[in-house]
């Protein structure tokens, strides 16, 4: 259960992270080798670490696609807990909405589970495979009506929506299962800290609730702070649990020459 517990905190601190999108612009956000890595911690004690990558752009069924691909470990201090997994997930060319997302997680020692969703929006459905000791051990087909994104494309997401000065209630795919995520994208400009910087940080601020209330204790509730630029980068995020509060914060980042925009 605490294994459980804690899978579930960081994949979904992965989704705070980038939250979702519905209509993105254009892929200008799309940098291949960006590497943006994210310490996950509550009441100030390390739960794991979460690193994107982006790969170069590639092909899937013969399009033009992006990939991105997303590394989750618990920290080894926790006792009883050692979770590590690893996403991909193939979006269209403009990061818009998610095609194919696979996921690695090692469920016992050197045992690996493997589950995939394919979204195929033609036939309007989403079909998740979960595989063990390269065994299918179940299969499920999801009705859709709407384009998703899953627990991996969701970083480019917020960013194409950061400045719309909307609150939007968008699909995505979590922990297998389909839900709603309310955002409200109010263009608010804060300072943000991180202990990676040391000067205060230019952020647009939002706020959104999550229909996810009830899993292992997650009151649903989120607050994220992109950086105020043209990269949009997740700078940190808060999300409220029954007892207090889990912090993703920004660690480390490879992007070009960037830096996170000074606070005036």
């Amino acid at each position: 259960m605490l294994k459980k517990y804690i899978q579930t905190l960081l994949v979904v601190s992965l989704v705070i992270a980038g939250v979702v999108q519905i209509s993105a612009q254009s892929g200008s956000f799309v940098y291949p080798g960006e590497e943006l890595t994210y310490r996950v911690s509550y009441l100030n004690i390390s739960l794991g670490v979460i690193k994107s990558v982006t790969e170069p752009y590639t092909l899937l069924n013969g399009k033009k696609v992006v990939k991105v691909k997303v590394y989750i470990d618990s920290h080894p201090n926790i006792p009883f807990v050692s979770l590590h997994a690893v996403y991909e997930s193939w979006m269209d060319s403009s990061a818009s909405y998610s095609l194919k997302f696979t996921a690695n997680t090692e469920v016992e020692d050197k045992k690996w589970e493997f589950d995939q969703y394919v979204f195929d929006y033609e036939n309007r459905k989403i079909v998740a495979d979960k595989y063990r000791d390269k065994q299918k051990i179940k299969s499920k087909v999801i009705d859709i009506k709407k384009r998703y994104n899953d627990g991996s494309s969701l970083l480019y997401a917020a960013r194409s929506l950061l400045f719309s000065k909307k609150s939007l209630r968008l699909p995505t795919v979590i922990m297998d299962d389909t839900v709603n995520t309310i955002i409200n994208f109010g263009g608010v400009k804060q300072e943000a800290t991180i202990d990676a910087s040391s000067y205060p940080i230019k952020t647009v601020y939002f706020g959104g609730d999550a229909d996810w209330t009830g899993i292992y204790g997650l009151s649903g509730r989120f607050e994220g702070w992109f950086s105020d630029d043209e990269t949009r980068i997740p700078i940190k995020a808060k999300m409220k649990l029954y007892v207090g509060s889990v912090t993703i914060e920004l660690q480390s980042w490879r992007r070009g020459t960037w830096q996170p925009p000074k606070a005036d």
